[in-house]
């Protein structure tokens, strides 16, 4: 079997593995492949048709699709392979790389592996909502899809489980295309998308959103004809008399996102159960020498932005190694959340440079302090009027601090 040599492989087309693709070009790697499953570039971005990204990046707001374009117009002066409508079949342990595409099919051995494949939507079937099925329940990225890029409406009575930043943002694309949308549901006692989206896409069209509510059956042979929603109790449970039906034709279901890791644990990288992503140290390397992982396949990100400054860095990180192959995991710090965390990004720390720690809280509050630590002694505070856990908070750290550090908490005070 021929088995092709490649510096570098990236799989993922989208916002991660562009910008990665670019870094490592910059970085002086000069042999790069990358992959991506679609028929164009760009990912997600694509269906992200409104604006309020690349603030961070270019300071102004872009749609998801000007921000994808900025980023393959910067391919474009690279000298980076792309092979498109190209799935990458298995990923090893030794990073040897099956790729199958349209009458084609090749094995490939990468010095270096990016993994950049976002993420993808939990369904139905991951939350076990009792009742009948019909058509008429989508996810709300898939309905962002149909409606977006296909020029599909894909209901006009609608409810929506959860309340996700795609589903928030669902609930105002349905209403501008003049579909009713009877409330978004929701079974925290808090919003899990942010708090401008609450705004912009409910509170500004007057969609009321629904806090400790869950639907809790569904109704329709052919075609969706309602659901029952009930509110639930701290133990989420339903509470006995809440019950009420509202009648509607679709269901848009955003109840959460999950890293697209099966790449990852056959090559037997090892994952965060609080992320659902790989470990990775501050270098963005896996446990697995050579493999790397940056954007939502390492941990659902709240800006796209913050993907693309993660992903320039593991890009960066690839290419040196590739001319070193220095181990990236000797002498590394242990980053570890504590109270009132809910996790902590990268797992381990290089004392050898700067670095930025990303993390989330576990519950929503106000004038806090988020405390980077080793017993007592405190390497950074940033305090903070106000905390959400669909916010991702990050927190510079200077190699200088970590002299002679050993490990690491990172708790809410």
């Amino acid at each position: 079997m021929n088995v092709e040599e490649r510096d570098l492989v990236i799989i993922g087309g989208g916002p991660a593995g562009l910008a990665a693709a670019v870094s490592a070009w910059e970085a002086g790697c000069r042999d790069i492949l990358l992959v991506e499953r679609d028929r164009v570039l760009g990912g997600i971005l694509n269906q992200c048709i409104h604006d309020g990204f690349g603030l961070h990046t270019f300071k102004e707001a872009l749609s998801g699709p000007e921000y994808a374009a900025r980023y393959i117009e910067k391919l474009k002066d690279t000298g980076v392979e792309v092979q498109e409508q190209t799935m990458v079949l298995r990923l090893g342990e030794d990073r040897v790389l099956q790729l199958a595409s349209r009458g084609s099919y090749r094995t490939l051995r990468a010095r270096g592996v990016i993994l950049a494949m976002g993420c993808r939507e939990r369904p139905r079937g991951a939350i076990s909502i009792p009742g009948t099925r019909p058509s008429g329940v989508f996810t709300a990225g898939s309905a962002q899809h149909l409606m977006n890029l296909e020029n599909i409406m894909v209901g006009n009575r609608v409810c929506i489980l959860g309340s996700g930043d795609i589903g928030l943002i669902m609930a105002r694309r349905m209403t501008l295309e003049g579909a009713s949308v009877a409330g978004v549901f929701e079974i925290l006692p808090y919003s899990s998308g942010l708090p401008r989206n609450i705004q912009q896409c409910l509170n500004d069209y007057g969609i009321p959103l629904h806090l400790s509510t869950t639907v809790q059956k569904i109704h329709g042979s052919r075609r969706l004809e309602g659901v029952t929603v009930a509110q639930v109790g701290p133990d989420r449970r339903s509470v006995e008399g809440s019950e009420r039906y509202i009648p509607c034709d679709t269901l848009l279901l955003s109840v959460g996102l999950i890293p697209e890791n099966e790449l990852s644990r056959d090559a037997s990288i090892s994952l965060d159960s609080r992320t659902n992503g790989p470990l990775v140290n501050s270098s963005f390397m896996t446990r697995v020498p050579g493999i790397f992982a940056c954007g939502n396949v390492l941990h659902v990100h709240d800006l796209v932005d913050y993907v693309s400054q993660e992903a320039e860095e593991a890009g960066r990180c690839a290419a040196a190694w590739i001319k070193s192959s220095e181990s990236c995991f000797g002498n590394s710090i242990p980053v570890v959340p504590g109270d009132g965390v809910r996790y902590t990004l990268p797992q381990e720390i290089r004392p050898s440079g700067n670095t930025t720690l990303s993390l989330r809280v576990a519950a929503p509050c106000r004038n806090r302090s988020i405390v980077v630590r080793e017993g007592e002694n405190i390497l950074a505070r940033k305090s903070l009027v106000r905390l959400h856990p669909a916010e991702m908070i990050r927190i510079p750290l200077e190699a200088k601090s970590l002299s002679g550090v050993r490990s690491l908490e990172v708790v809410l005070q």
